[in-house]
């Protein structure tokens, strides 16, 4: 169940990583499968010029460039797909009719497995440059993220059911997301009304665990973009600061919160009433 749930959850994230790699590094095509079984990667997101034939394409493990990837758990990159000695050519027919030729595949590693794959890819011939290497890996580095939070907190509450795990995470994200706006409003009511409808999202004080535990308000922001799963270059992007400051007030949140990572921080600021949950 816990598995279903995440894959479920990764779809948007997905989604939305593949549209910063194509906007990012100007690939003609981003796309991405996630994981089943360790054996396979299914490809089923897409952003940019397709003509589909690779949606749904099973990828095994050791074939083809995705399939090297998910074998060896470490990022790839070949010139030219079709004629390059480094992989297998198990799915030449399918990436020809796709018209790609420069590929590169980056994992996505949770727990020292890989739960999914994402690709860019041009339809030319051209060296698979740096920018678009790193944007891969940084997005690899998003999803792992947030895989690892959707982890922690759906087996800290097993048995809630993926109803209320989808709607826990809606919780969140308008919480986060209404914090966010009270900082960016002049009117000192509005605000104050704003600060007492995102109190109404936490726990009833009877369901917390009492935690003898005081977070500063760009702690609690900055955890509770982290239980979004986002990176800590994200969180200062969303917040105005720099990636070391938010590491400042994640590392201050975690000492508080006695937590050895950052997973666990979220979880103890939910079960403590300072996050919705």
């Amino acid at each position: 169940m816990v598995r279903v749930v995440v894959e479920k959850s990764l779809a948007g994230p997905i989604t939305e990583a593949l549209r910063r790699v194509r906007r990012t590094s100007g690939v003609s095509l981003a796309f991405a499968g996630v994981v089943r079984d360790g054996s396979a990667v299914t490809l089923a997101h897409f952003v940019g010029r397709t003509s589909g034939v690779l949606d749904g394409l099973s990828v095994e493990a050791g074939h083809g460039l995705g399939g090297k990837v998910l074998r060896l758990n470490r990022p790839l990159a070949v010139d030219d797909y079709l004629k390059t000695p480094h992989i297998t050519h198990r799915y030449n027919p399918a990436i020809s009719a796709e018209g790609l030729r420069a590929v590169a595949a980056v994992p996505a590693i949770v727990d020292g497995r890989v739960v999914a794959v994402l690709y860019g890819g041009l339809h030319c011939e051209n060296p698979v440059g740096n920018r678009l290497f790193d944007t891969l890996v940084g997005e690899a580095r998003t999803l792992e993220q947030q895989v690892a939070v959707s982890r922690a907190l759906i087996e800290a509450d097993a048995g809630a059911g993926p109803d209320v795990d989808m709607l826990r995470d809606r919780m969140s994200q308008a919480y986060t997301r209404l914090r966010l706006l009270a900082r960016t409003v002049d009117d000192a009511a509005l605000a104050d009304e704003i600060a007492r409808i995102t109190d109404v999202l936490l726990d009833e004080p009877a369901l917390r665990v009492p935690v003898a535990v005081t977070l500063t308000p760009r702690e609690q922001d900055v955890l509770a973009l982290a239980a979004l799963g986002y990176s800590n270059a994200r969180i200062g992007g969303e917040l105005g600061v720099s990636a070391e400051t938010v590491k400042g007030y994640m590392k201050a949140a975690m000492g508080k919160l006695e937590a050895g990572t950052r997973l666990e921080a979220v979880v103890l600021a939910r079960r403590a009433g300072l996050l919705p949950g």
